[in-house]
C-alpha cells in the first residue's frame, strides 16, 4: 500500500482510509489537517489488484462494513465516518 503522509503534530498514529471521490473524507483530512494533527492516508479507490486487496481486508479487521472514512488511531479506536466530536477527542 502506498500511504500519504501528511506532517504535523504527533499526537498519535493515526491512519485514514478513505476514497478519493468521497465527501466526507475530505472534511475528515481538512479536520485532521485544521487540528495539525500528523497522519497516514490511502486512497483506497486509487490503488489496483493486491494493494486494494491488501488495503480492504486492513479495513475490515476494523470495520465489517468497509465504509469511508475510516480513521484508525494508535491501533486501537476505529472512527468510522465524519464524526467530528469522535476525532477532535482522540488528537487531544
Amino acid at each position: 500500500m502506498s500511504m500519504q503522509h501528511v506532517d504535523g503534530e504527533n499526537k498519535g498514529k493515526f491512519v485514514l482510509y478513505a476514497l478519493s471521490t468521497c465527501g466526507w473524507c475530505k472534511k475528515t483530512r481538512m479536520l485532521l489537517e485544521d487540528l495539525g494533527v500528523e497522519y497516514d492516508y490511502l486512497y483506497v479507490d486509487l490503488e489496483e489488484g493486491d494493494e486494494r486487496s491488501e488495503a480492504v481486508e486492513e479495513i475490515k479487521k476494523w470495520n465489517s462494513q468497509l465504509s469511508f472514512p475510516t480513521l484508525i488511531v494508535n491501533d486501537e479506536i476505529c472512527i468510522v465516518g465524519f464524526d467530528e466530536e469522535g476525532i477532535r477527542e482522540a488528537a487531544k
